[in-house]
């Protein structure tokens, strides 16, 4: 995975200053490491009976929809508040100065079906677990969270205690 890591662009102080950005669109363009990557996750999970993979806009749609194509399974967007044209299911989560507030449609999930959730990055965690919460509560199952990449010295993962986490870069 060193070459996945090495196809990432750090950005420095973006989006605001003394924050290092890591640009996953680096290698999205390189046809070779988006490849990598997508089979990476493909083989982690070809075991698994999953039903639906759950992405969190914008970059995890990029990622989940090529998965679910791949998968041969349904795919489902998780957007920001006021995004979503039908009936919602909502869930509110902190970040660093305030709130969030993250909608998936209610009939986006049938009971008991297996979900992979995808994003493309681990950071302190909030957003994942709010988008596991609204698997949960449409009584699906979160078989998985998966990223491209872990922030682990953010100590996301601690926030999503007793869920199975795979990530491809750890930095």
């Amino acid at each position: 995975m060193e070459d996945l890591k090495k196809s990432i662009r750090d950005v420095p102080d973006f989006p605001k200053k003394g924050i290092i950005f890591k640009d996953i669109t680096t290698l999205l363009k390189d046809k070779l490491m988006f490849k990598k990557a997508i089979d990476a996750l493909l083989e982690h999970y070809k075991d698994k009976k999953i039903d639906k993979v759950v992405a969190v806009e914008a970059r995890g749609f990029i990622i989940g929809g090529v998965l679910a194509y791949e998968m041969g399974v349904g795919f489902v967007p998780v957007r920001k508040k006021g995004k979503l044209p039908a009936k919602v299911v909502q869930a509110t989560y902190e970040l660093e100065y305030g709130t969030d507030t993250l909608e998936i449609h209610e009939d986006a999930i049938k009971e008991g079906e297996n979900v992979l959730i995808i994003d493309d990055l681990l950071a302190t965690g909030g957003t994942s677990k709010a988008t596991a919460e609204l698997v949960e509560r449409l009584n699906g199952k979160v078989i998985g969270i998966a990223f491209l990449i872990d922030l682990t010295f953010l100590n996301g993962i601690k926030k999503l205690e007793g869920y199975n986490v795979f990530s491809l870069i750890k930095y």
